[in-house]
């Protein structure tokens, strides 16, 4: 049966479709936070962005990329938040990647992606040290 992102694309749940190619297709939010909140999804169903073959991530953000300013003119927004949940522990909902483009105003009450995570850990420069080198080797 496959996600509810999977029903969509596949017609079995309506869904207002503002974009679609070969491997992508974008669509308002159902539960928007914003006028405009779009999803841009690949068709494919992957969970997680590390699931994403090379090919479809730069379709995704291709798509991405076209969308942001068309959602952005069409309700005349001052900017975007554009963000993904990776895996339920970071709130993603539906298990089929999904990016969500948020417009935002001014004055609009939501605050910058910093504040996503709480209280910010405090980190040495050793540690930061070790965690870049560990990233970099897993590269």
């Amino acid at each position: 049966m496959g996600t509810i992102f999977t029903q969509i694309v596949e017609g079995e749940i309506p869904a207002r479709i503002v974009y679609e190619d070969e491997t992508t297709v974008a669509f308002l939010d159902a539960n928007p936070l914003a006028p405009g909140h779009t999803l841009v999804i690949p068709k494919a169903e992957y969970e997680r962005l590390n699931d994403v073959p090379d090919d479809v991530a730069t379709d995704l953000y291709a798509t991405i990329h076209r969308m942001v300013p068309a959602v952005e003119e069409a309700v005349d927004a001052d900017a975007s938040t554009v963000a993904f949940n990776n895996g339920e522990e970071a709130g993603q909902e539906v298990p089929h990647v999904h990016c969500h483009i948020v417009p935002r105003f001014e004055g609009d009450g939501g605050g910058p992606i910093h504040g996503v995570a709480g209280e910010a850990p405090d980190l040495a420069d050793d540690e930061l040290d070790d965690i870049a080198a560990d990233i970099e080797s897993r590269i």
